[in-house]
């Protein structure tokens, strides 16, 4: 069982936070884009892109078992909520929400390769905002304010996630 899962939309912060967490606990993070792309040769993005959205949900949802199956901080992909049994797994784990306006992750979103974002990255935002909400509640603890500086967002998890230890 993982410490602690972050799920979120792209450029919340997930991985980056993660990093931190573990860091503060001094375990290892394990990002299921990273667990992907080791084992499928490629980055995910770019399964993504050539294999299509129902192959990668299927890779993503093994390399999920894999990260939760080890004793560290979990990064996951923005949409690993979009699959049933993912969302199942992660009812069962320690898991948050960060979330932030659609304004902070436009500005954060730099030249990542996101196949979901294509001509138009707001909009995306902003739809599959709309799309996932609901699934992120429904695998979270809590939602957690992913806006602010990498330490900000960082306490705020390690302070949510010492709230469930008491």
């Amino acid at each position: 069982m993982a410490r602690l899962v972050l799920v979120g939309l792209p450029a919340t912060g997930k991985t980056s936070v993660a990093r931190a967490v573990a860091d503060a606990w001094h375990c290892v993070h394990v990002d299921t884009d990273a667990l992907m792309s080791e084992r499928l040769g490629c980055p995910a993005a770019q399964y993504l892109r050539l294999q299509g959205e129902t192959a990668f949900r299927d890779e993503e949802l093994e390399a999920l078992r894999e990260a939760l199956n080890s004793d560290a901080v979990v990064s996951t992909g923005g949409g690993i909520v979009t699959t049933l049994s993912a969302r199942k797994l992660l009812e069962r784990e320690r898991t948050y929400w960060l979330d932030c306006d659609v304004e902070v992750l436009m500005q954060r979103l730099g030249e990542d390769d996101r196949p979901l974002l294509t001509d138009d990255p707001r909009e995306a935002l902003e739809r599959l905002r709309d799309q996932r909400v609901g699934w992120y509640r429904e695998v979270s603890r809590e939602r957690i304010d992913a806006s602010g500086t990498l330490e900000e967002v960082t306490e705020r998890v390690l302070a949510a996630a010492q709230k469930v230890e008491k």
